[in-house]
């Protein structure tokens, strides 16, 4: 095994600085505009951050350009915290918060996580607000995807960014050449956005809220410009739009490319779409019925707020149009547990992905069949392909280690938070939530609260927790393991 390139992992490191220091530049416009003047200190630190990557990027121009796996995971995890780090800026020279609370709002934004510190959003300058809806947006799609976007321009190939980054069970691509894919990919991403604006801004949204909540709702991510989230608007047609774009960008992007191109057998060939389009049927039905009987809400209000909950939560968006912790219990408990679910592997959203619970419960199902015939070569198809025995391995093993991080990260949570009313409960929907970067949880940190009042040191545990689930745990542990940096 070779020596680790750190040349061309500072290479594209420095890209990815220069690329996402520019995003600055709107919310810096935007306060100029809305009359704040121009922040100075901002200025400064924005002119640092562009000068270092291009300062590092021409002199690391004459590197190996050599990418292997190793090289590709280190990029993925230096970028997403240098990422986080420079967009904690704007929240402590805009925003005036401290530096833990602004590393937090930073690594929420990036993993579409949409878990704030902010309890009073709606005063919050205009600056900030679309910065933090366009760290959303950049993380939702990914960093490095952009970065792959761009990679002619570096000279090297993507194929192990684009791996580290989408460590998922599945391979589908939309086109054979990474780069092709990772354009075309932002194409779409981009097209869904302005396509949803529009529609909002027809369904009376003014220009800037329409924009926000188009970034954060297709980046599935779920940072509003108010404080009540969708329930401010308190419009029907509204919360009927954003639901059906949740559930569009809960999809996997190759399906929706294909459908665009008229290939729309490809959803019914498609055993993971099929799963997730049922599973989030039965669940608005069970759960619009249980509202129906159990509260006072007529049959209409009760299948749109079940429905647009349950997709908010199942697509890790995490935007809040009623509290479904006042429901019922039951709901509650359920909503709970939605918070492991995730919706289609190749999409924006975090959690565990329906490709993963798929290949599980199949196996699961068929453990029974084997006992019955031991001899027999009984082995799992998805989409009519036989599931090789490397894929069902990193399934078994990604459960394992998502519910050791969930439960160790319950015990320190709960520790942390000992002062709370509900510190077990609390903690546990602290961690489930972060882990599937939805955003809102359960107990003291439900769908109407905040994550402010977490001791510093909860925060940048839930920080950590939060980069572990947007790169699917593999991509940020590896590097931790005493092989991955071994020289033979």
């Amino acid at each position: 095994m070779m020596k680790i390139n750190y040349g061309i992992v500072l290479k594209v490191a420095s890209v990815v600085v220069f690329c996402f220091s520019l995003m600055m530049l709107l919310p810096m416009v935007v306060s100029w505009g809305s009359g704040a003047g121009l922040n100075i200190p901002l200025s400064i630190v924005l002119l640092l951050t562009i000068g270092s990557g291009v300062a590092v990027f021409f002199s690391t121009k004459n590197v190996k350009t050599t990418l292997g796996k190793r090289e590709g995971y280190l990029i993925v995890v230096v970028s997403w915290l240098l990422a986080a780090l420079i967009g904690s800026l704007p929240f402590m020279l805009i925003g005036d918060s401290n530096f833990v609370d602004s590393l937090f709002e930073s690594v929420s934004g990036l993993t579409t996580t949409g878990a704030s510190i902010f309890s009073e959003i709606e005063a919050l300058p205009n600056s900030i607000l679309i910065w933090r809806s366009l760290t959303q947006w950049i993380g939702g799609m990914g960093i490095i995807v952009l970065t792959v976007a761009i990679f002619p321009l570096l000279g090297v190939g993507g194929v192990e960014l684009f791996v580290a980054e989408s460590p998922g069970p599945t391979s589908n691509k939309i086109h054979p050449r990474i780069k092709e894919t990772a354009k075309r990919l932002w194409l779409l991403y981009i097209g869904l956005t302005v396509v949803l604006i529009t529609i909002l801004k027809l369904e009376g949204m003014i220009w800037f809220d329409a924009i926000n909540h188009a970034l954060t709702t297709i980046a599935t991510g779920g940072f509003s410009t108010k404080n009540s989230s969708i329930a401010y608007f308190d419009s029907p047609a509204i919360e009927y739009t954003i639901l059906i774009f949740m559930f569009i960008a809960g999809t996997n992007y190759s399906l929706i490319y294909a459908g665009i191109k008229g290939r729309f057998s490809k959803f019914w060939t498609s055993d993971e779409f099929k799963a997730y389009l049922g599973f989030v049927f039965i669940s608005i039905v069970i759960t619009s019925a249980f509202i129906f009987l159990s509260t006072d809400l007529h049959l209409e209000q009760s299948f749109r707020d079940a429905a647009f909950q349950v997709v908010s939560i199942i697509t890790t968006t995490g935007f809040v149009s009623a509290d479904y912790t006042s429901w019922h219990p039951t709901i509650t408990l359920f909503f709970f547990c939605l918070l492991f679910v995730g919706a289609c592997a190749g999409s924006t959203s975090g959690g565990i992905k329906f490709i993963r619970h798929l290949v599980f419960a199949k196996n699961s199902i068929l453990e029974f069949k084997r006992l019955l015939h031991p001899n027999g070569l009984i082995r799992i198809r998805i989409d009519n392909n036989i599931v090789r025995p490397r894929i069902l391995t990193h399934v078994l093993v990604f459960f394992l280690i998502y519910l050791f991080i969930f439960l160790l990260g319950t015990m320190m949570m709960s520790f942390i938070m000992s002062d709370f009313d509900n510190p077990l409960i609390s903690a546990a929907g602290a961690v489930a939530t972060s882990l599937g970067n939805v955003g809102p949880g359960i107990g003291d940190l439900g769908p109407m609260d905040n994550f402010q009042s977490i001791p510093p040191s909860g925060k940048l545990v839930l920080s950590f927790i939060m980069l572990l689930g947007r790169l699917e745990l593999f991509s940020v542990l590896i590097i931790f393991t005493p092989s991955f940096w071994k020289v033979n």
